[in-house]
């Protein structure tokens, strides 16, 4: 399987319609986010590390596309899950539709495709798949165009959507 960069992965620039995110992990330890992460457990609020982000989903929006993102999460949450939550009103500002689905409130016998990994879907027609080191580090992404493998992600998205919560109602 060969993995490319998030810098290779296909570009929002690229996007026609819509950008889905799921996240399943608890914790990603992003090495971009170490820093500003230590920092709001230290009580320092710095969000200027999402600008290069929140730049692009202003971009996007402005085109009229759509850049959603679904997380899965424990509760009570972990620390970087917490964090999660108090940086969110940065990129739904920029435009990103951000909702929360506590796992106990997954459908039942749910299988998550592509390996139980997070993962990307772009247009409905391209995966890109996150692969995790032992470390929790993200070393790439697989691409996936197979239209069975994109259709069994575009179900679970519609129905996890259908079950999240928006942001701006989620009480953790």
């Amino acid at each position: 399987m060969k993995l490319i960069s998030s810098a290779e992965r296909p570009a929002l620039r690229e996007l026609r319609e819509e950008a889905f995110h799921l996240e399943l992990r608890d914790d990603y330890s992003v090495p971009d986010e170490d820093d500003p992460f230590a920092d709001w457990m230290r009580g320092v609020v710095d969000n200027s590390y999402m600008e290069p982000w929140t730049s692009v989903i202003w971009r996007v929006a402005d085109q009229g596309k759509t850049v959603r993102r679904v997380l899965a999460v424990t509760e009570p949450h972990s620390l970087y899950v917490q964090w999660e939550y108090a940086t969110t009103p940065v990129t739904q500002h920029a435009g990103e539709d951000t909702r929360w689905l506590p796992r106990h409130g997954l459908p039942p016998g749910l299988t998550f495709p592509a390996d139980g990994n997070d993962w990307w879907l772009f247009d409905d027609r391209i995966l890109a798949v996150g692969h995790f080191d032992n470390t929790g580090r993200v070393p790439g992404s697989e691409l996936i165009e197979d239209s069975d493998v994109v259709a069994e992600c575009v179900r679970v998205r519609d129905l996890l959507s259908a079950s999240a919560v928006a942001h701006r109602e989620y009480k953790p």
